[in-house]
């Protein structure tokens, strides 16, 4: 009995064949995706991704600017008056800061809060006056 020759070539080259084949395949999906974004994974030319919802911004640094500032929500506010002491006496500068709020601040203290309510009821007399 004759055993043929070319059947484990034969077969040795289908195997080939079929994995260049998908890894031309695999390759052709990974550069498809590197249109706009650039990079792995796809995505838009901002950066984003075009599949999904945009991700949350930043956490909000705190400084002086954000607690005197008259854009800053009345939340933020509050809890730069609860937790953070430093910035209380910023807070006596910002127009949204309403009576109940100064009162919490000067009452909770704070480095600089005693000076800074004393330029605002100045100023307040002054203009009265």
């Amino acid at each position: 009995m004759r055993r043929r020759r070319h059947g484990g070539r034969r077969a040795a080259r289908s195997g080939r064949l079929g994995r260049l084949s998908r890894a031309a395949r695999l390759h052709g999906l990974a550069t498809a995706g590197r249109g706009a974004g650039g990079g792995r994974g796809g995505g838009t030319a901002d950066g984003g991704r075009a599949d999904g919802p945009a991700p949350p911004p930043p956490p909000l640094e705190l400084t002086p600017l954000v607690a005197c500032s008259p854009g800053t929500d009345y939340e933020t506010l509050e809890y730069i008056a609860r937790e953070v002491p430093g910035l209380r006496r910023w807070l006596v500068a910002n127009p949204n800061a309403d009576a109940r709020l100064l009162e919490y601040v000067s009452q909770a203290g704070g480095p600089g809060v005693r000076e800074a309510l004393t330029v605002l009821l100045d100023a307040l007399e002054e203009s009265d006056g």
